[in-house]
């Protein structure tokens, strides 16, 4: 730091997580912090249409308070949403819950998470009985198989990928790599084996690959037995997927299933890891139980080097859900729909019986689609841009035009989203505020503050606190600390899964990060969960989930052949409202690349580095194209971080389309159907 701004990034050699290993994004953030577009001051509409100016914190707070007033008394509680993100830190995340679901009275509380992480805490709950990865970073050092299914670990994980990385170099013949994925990244380049299935057919080749392990008498009969429930049901279903029929579905070779089946039954320890590839589908919670099944039918569970591990694609996904930051939770991973649940909250909270909504809230497209209907009326949006980040965005757009109040808290404008705004708040961003995040292996870490936050911008939390003052409710939220906070919310977390009740940020910055379960002030924290092989679930077992394979919901056709996924780049982050601030990453990435099998090209009559025009039955995008053979035939692929604000037609969310998993309300952001044709006028 110099002159009270940072000026490097360094990695800290003593955390556990990365042993002072950063990626580019870290490295080049500094220039982003104080770039132009820093949002320093509060902004507000006199009406509707009016331009944006400069007023009061006081006068913000106080139009934001007498507004929500007027709609609460004429729509009640519901016609308000928040919509939040895994950027967020744990005490921020804490507030905005109480504040909404506690005193506002709407469950309408989602985040951006939901777009990433929601089908694997749904698969987690649903399958092991409880959310949150049972293993941790340390294995990656103990497996000796590691099952990558739709993740781009390189680009998109770093400096996981280097642990693994360095884990196959120092043991090549005993580690095996298996790359899921119908592209050739830098990660597949790791592979021993890399099966380049058709989009949206990971269950059948999981349900093959457990096929296989049952056929070749590769199971852990004992831990089916004694921790497991279900299998009988699972087993009948796996008899329809032969490697022979998998691979009819997958577009893979039988013989490729096979060896990918063995490589991960024979291991000592097998690792499985995944992200959006898998989370971001239809059926996005089966596919994580189809993971979660091969783990617990080999006993791959609960012990060193082995478990099925979430990659989590923010950097406090994990803190948001722990603290009740999705539509259907409360902190603690407390069920919104469980009595006895919100009893406990409302006591701790200081509300009466009942104060809290028996009926899970919006999650996050069907908060924007209570806008566009008029059912909802106001949203508060807090650190995200779903301008760009939601799949539909003509939707998004109408919704946010419709609202009668749209609030936006962020620390840059303008992006997509705060051109909406009617009232903006300018937020402090790490390192300008002090907190807590968790990360994927369940650490939590604290954050000091470093520097002051530019001009009149301030912590998400303090904006939060501030209002609810001003709402009448100063006495529920005293606050003068992140610490109070902090200490508040776990002493909620007691008894709970994610139990956090041992941990203050006193703790943490003496002692170092800690991994929950950490029910006491003296107790390590906990490495992996399951190791004593009982489950969160009403009769100690973990639960076999019987899945099938299912097409996804816009499948190819003669007007639109190719299926489109879409994705993160190494130097890019969502929606670019940082990196698109850091001079370097703009000049390693300045646009968004469409790449294209050389196949599909000569049919489209597209050559390499042809601007290309790409349509779906919702829009249209524009982009330069590579083609190879590095991705499956059938397939493109389409950088989603550029959204309308960078150029109309950079937007791959143009193109997407809002296709949701019933249980976890996930949205379907890797399979669209869309054509191609050589655009006539160059750049958009």
């Amino acid at each position: 730091m110099r002159d009270g701004a940072v000026t490097r990034v360094k990695g800290d050699p003593a955390h556990p997580a990365n042993f002072g290993d950063v990626c580019a994004k870290a490295v080049h953030l500094p220039p982003a912090l104080r770039a132009p577009g820093r949002l320093l001051h509060p902004m507000a509409r006199a009406r509707r249409g009016a331009p944006l100016e400069r007023v009061p914190w006081e006068l913000a707070l106080r139009t934001v308070a007498e507004r929500f007033r007027e709609i609460l008394a004429a729509h009640g509680p519901d016609a308000i949403a928040f919509y939040a993100s895994g950027q967020l830190l744990t005490e921020e995340y804490y507030v905005a819950g109480k504040l909404a679901k506690g005193f506002v009275g709407t469950n309408n509380l989602d985040t951006n998470s939901r777009l990433c992480m929601a089908s694997a805490a749904a698969g987690y709950a649903r399958s092991l009985g409880a959310d949150g990865p049972p293993a941790a970073w340390e294995d990656i050092e103990r497996a000796d198989c590691f099952l990558l299914v739709g993740t781009n670990t390189a680009d998109c994980h770093p400096v996981a990928f280097k642990r693994i990385r360095r884990r196959k170099r120092e043991a090549p013949e005993d580690v095996s790599v298996i790359v899921v994925d119908p592209r050739w990244t830098e990660t597949a380049d790791l592979a021993d084996l890399h099966l380049p299935l058709r989009p949206g057919s990971d269950i059948a080749l999981l349900n093959g690959m457990l096929h296989v392990l049952r056929r070749e008498g590769l199971l852990d009969a004992g831990f089916v037995a004694a921790r497991t429930s279900g299998w009988d049901a699972l087993r009948a279903v796996l008899e329809r997927y032969p490697p022979e029929r998998a691979a009819v579905l997958t577009g893979l070779s039988a013989e490729s299933i096979v060896a990918a089946a063995l490589r991960f039954g024979r291991a000592r320890a097998a690792l499985s890891l995944w992200s959006m590839g898998v989370n971001q589908s239809h059926v996005g919670t089966d596919k994580n139980a189809a993971i979660i099944n091969l783990h617990l039918a080999t006993g791959q569970i609960g012990r060193p080097g082995a478990g099925p591990f979430s990659l989590t694609g923010q950097p406090n996904a994990m803190g948001g859900r722990e603290t009740g930051g999705l539509a259907h939770l409360l902190p603690g991973y407390r069920l919104v729909a469980d009595a006895a649940a919100r009893a406990a909250v409302e006591r701790h909270w200081g509300l009466p019986a009942g104060a809290i909504a028996a009926t899970p809230g919006r999650p996050a497209l069907e908060i924007f689609e209570g806008l566009a209907a008029g059912e909802v009326r106001a949203i508060w949006i807090l650190c995200t841009n779903p301008a760009a980040s939601l799949p539909d965005l003509d939707l998004v757009e109408k919704a946010l035009r419709q609202a009668d109040l749209v609030v936006v808290q962020d620390a840059y404008d303008p992006t997509e989203t705060t051109r909406f705004a009617d009232v903006l708040l300018p937020a402090a961003q790490w390192p300008e505020k002090a907190g807590v995040m968790t990360s994927s292996e369940r650490r939590l870490t604290y954050l000091p503050k470093l520097v002051e936050p530019p001009g009149e911008a301030r912590p998400d939390a303090e904006i939060l606190t501030r209002f609810a003052h001003e709402m009448g409710w100063k006495a529920a939220f005293p606050y003068e600390s992140p610490a109070e906070i902090f200490d508040e919310f776990a002493t909620l977390t007691a008894g709970t899964v994610c139990d956090c009740s041992g941990v203050s940020h006193a703790r943490l910055a003496a002692e170092g990060p800690l991994q929950w379960p950490v029910p006491a002030a003296d107790h390590p924290g906990t490495a992996r969960l399951y190791a004593d092989g009982r489950f969160p679930t009403p009769d100690g077992r973990a639960r076999f989930v019987p899945v099938e394979h299912d097409e996804p919901v816009e499948p190819p056709d003669a007007a639109f052949p190719l299926t489109l996924t879409t994705g993160r780049v190494r130097d890019h982050w969502h929606t670019m409202t940082r990196t698109a601030r850091a001079p370097a990453l703009v000049a390693r990435t300045p646009e968004p690349v469409l790449e294209v099998n050389l196949h599909d090209a000569r049919r489209a009559g597209i050559q390499d580095g042809d601007f290309v025009e790409i349509t779906s039955r919702r829009g249209k995008a524009i982009a330069q194209c590579r083609v190879s053979a590095a991705i499956r035939e059938g397939t493109c692929f389409l950088p989603f971080h550029w959204g309308r604000r960078a150029g109309f037609y950079k937007s791959a969310n143009n193109l997407t389309l809002a296709a949701r998993d019933p249980l976890s309300r996930q949205p379907e952001l890797k399979a669209c159907a869309v054509r191609l044709r050589r655009a006539a006028g160059g750049p958009a």
